[in-house]
């Protein structure tokens, strides 16, 4: 990976591209070493070529569809992807299973990958780095204009809160339920460089914030900035990087459709001349939490002074971008209460459950 990326990146708008993180678990659903077996010691279907790799533990992988022109490839892409992915590991005796944190994943039973990156990373950051037994959903939306997607970037975070309540879906950690929606958000703000990102005024202040970083050995390089959402300076897009890991994968594109329609508003806003809002980052926080905490029962703070309870802000959100995916997402049971849920039945039901289908 470069160190550093560019503003001729940024020169495609509307492009998309998912990333999913997954856990490789056994015929039980118990998360399991099998990364060295399905990324290095295997060759995956043509379609994951080049495109699936490990994560921190030999119990994740990612995986990523190709770049997509716009929305109408997303399903498609995103079936192609997990069907292959699903076909790949029962070859190699494994099952994927999708949450933002596995219930039955107890960090200190897990195997660290040996990846001289990850390495350095558990070097350098110790024990926050050694419990990141994470797995989130990142969404690539392409913008043709490097200061644009700073812009977007910044106005965006505004509306993350709102993505993560209704993506939360990793109440347990370590074995223990948290109390929380989404431990995961908690667990993955331990690192550096995480959580909701300042604003940026421009391109070249970014750059030479990442640049900064880079020179005193902050970071190893970019893609060590793990905020919410960031201009990707290598792949010219603005990445959210906010939900958690979901098994079904109409929740996933019901966010792909939201993302990809908030970045295409905001582009007509920046081109049309609008002002970035000056929210503090206070407030942003306040709403994060809140999301992570209360999940589908959050009310968030609005830009008038109030608050609004998730239902409400959803509608408000599908009227204005005309999208259907958050609304329909909403009324469904969350990730948070199905696992609390199925968990009272067995440990093994609520693992069956998390468990990848074909065209499921």
């Amino acid at each position: 990976m470069e160190e550093t990326g560019s503003a001729a990146a940024f020169d495609r708008m509307g492009t998309l591209g998912i990333e999913e993180e997954f856990y490789v678990v056994d015929e039980y659903g118990r998360p399991t070493a099998g990364s060295d077996e399905l990324v290095y010691e295997s060759d995956p279907p043509t379609i994951l070529d080049g495109r699936l790799d490990h994560e921190l533990f030999k119990t994740v992988v990612e995986t990523q569809t190709p770049t997509l022109d716009g929305l109408g490839d997303a399903r498609s892409a995103l079936e192609d992807v997990r069907n292959a992915l699903v076909d790949h590991a029962e070859a190699n005796g494994f099952q994927i299973a999708a949450a933002g944190l596995h219930p039955l994943a107890k960090w200190r039973e897990l195997e660290h990958a040996q990846k001289p990156r990850y390495r350095s990373q558990l070097d350098r950051i110790q024990y926050p780095q050694h419990r990141n037994t994470t797995a989130g959903l990142h969404v690539h939306v392409g913008v043709d204009d490097a200061d644009k997607a700073v812009w977007i970037a910044n106005e965006l975070r505004w509306h993350l809160p709102l993505v993560l309540a209704l993506s939360a879906n990793s109440p347990y950690w370590n074995g223990y339920d948290t109390g929380l929606a989404s431990a995961r958000a908690k667990i993955f703000e331990g690192l550096p460089n995480t959580g909701m990102p300042t604003a940026f005024e421009s391109y070249a202040a970014y750059e030479q914030f990442e640049r900064r970083m880079v020179e005193t050995d902050s970071i190893r390089d970019r893609g060590e900035l793990w905020f919410d959402v960031r201009p990707h300076s290598g792949h010219g897009t603005v990445e959210v990087r906010t939900p958690d890991g979901q098994r079904n994968p109409e929740y996933v594109l019901a966010f792909v459709e939201y993302v990809h329609a908030l970045v295409a508003s905001l582009a007509d806003q920046f081109e049309d001349g609008a002002s970035g809002t000056d929210t503090r980052r206070e407030y942003l926080d306040e709403n994060k939490w809140r999301a992570m905490r209360h999940g589908h029962d959050a009310s968030l703070l609005t830009r008038t002074g109030s608050t609004a309870p998730l239902g409400e802000l959803v509608d408000r959100e599908c009227d204005r971008l005309d999208v259907d995916g958050l609304r329909t997402l909403y009324d469904r049971e969350s990730g948070a209460n199905r696992q609390r849920r199925l968990r009272k039945q067995s440990v093994a039901t609520l693992a069956d459950d998390l468990v990848l289908q074909k065209n499921a």
